[in-house]
């Protein structure tokens, strides 16, 4: 069951679920509200296989201008409460980790803007779709923030001299260029052909068995900790031993030498 929530306009449909980011007079700025209900979802879906992707995107033509900056500035640092700082902070960095590690494949599509933490949140996405016009950057800098819980994402998905350079220098840049530095997958022109992209990815998405999608994400984020190659032959071998040996396994390996579509798939066109 999701959870009702005054933040986010939820979209389940055919084992997916979009998550509007739904604070379009704040330019679905994260506040302490917004990212609590995202935890929310997150929390609700993380063990259900019935959701086999998410798709992240903003109402009100733009995708996330990042931090609360109002909020900040008239709860946090009217204050002067440090320690209010602190927890608020942990708990940004528990939504992106929370997102960074969903079991489901997570797409960002990204409109207007993507801004300091909303462009951190659209880093810990497994596919980007983003619009030519778009706008990126990380903007903390400028105003003498530090991106602080946001950095480890932007550094996995953009590589660190590349991550040190925007961070550090706040740079502006369009869509165009995030597709340039690697950010996005899939550059569209039109809302057409985001929605033709958004489709096709599901439709992608849809054909793979989602405990064998689950299992590759905790993989990934496994071996990215490992030291050596011989610890990462070894989670390796004993993920590919988990799977041959799973009733997903089976019914794959079947699927294919009888030429037909595995269970999982049925539904996918």
């Amino acid at each position: 069951m999701l959870p009702s929530l005054q933040t986010l306009e939820l979209r389940p449909e055919g084992g997916w679920l979009e998550i509007r980011l739904n604070r379009p007079e704040a330019r679905n700025a994260l506040s302490p509200d917004l990212v609590a209900d995202l935890r929310a979802v997150f929390a609700a879906i993380r063990e259900d296989r019935t959701v086999r992707g998410v798709t992240l995107r903003g109402n009100g033509g733009t995708f996330c201008a990042g931090g609360d900056l109002k909020g900040f500035r008239d709860t946090l640092q009217a204050a002067g409460d440090r320690d209010a700082v602190i927890a608020q902070s942990l708990d940004g960095a528990r939504l992106f980790a929370e997102a960074d590690s969903l079991p489901q494949v997570v797409v960002a599509v990204v409109e207007g803007a993507a801004m300091a933490g909303g462009f951190g949140l659209a880093c810990c996405a497994d596919a980007a779709i983003v619009q030519a016009d778009a706008k990126f950057g990380f903007s903390e800098t400028a105003i003498g923030l530090s991106p602080a819980q946001i950095a480890p994402y932007v550094m996995a998905k953009l590589g660190p001299a590349t991550a040190r350079r925007l961070l550090l220098t706040a740079e502006r840049f369009d869509g165009r260029e995030a597709a340039r530095l690697g950010f996005a997958d899939i550059l569209c022109e039109t809302p057409e052909e985001i929605a033709n992209a958004e489709a096709r990815l599901r439709r992608q998405v849809l054909r793979c068995a989602p405990g064998a999608v689950a299992e590759t994400k905790a993989l990934l984020a496994t071996l990215r900790t490992l030291s050596t190659q011989q610890a990462r032959a070894e989670a390796a071998a004993e993920v590919f031993a988990d799977r041959m040996t799973s009733e997903e396994g089976r019914e794959g390996v079947a699927s294919f030498l009888e030429k037909r579509r595995p269970a999982w798939a049925e539904t996918a066109e």
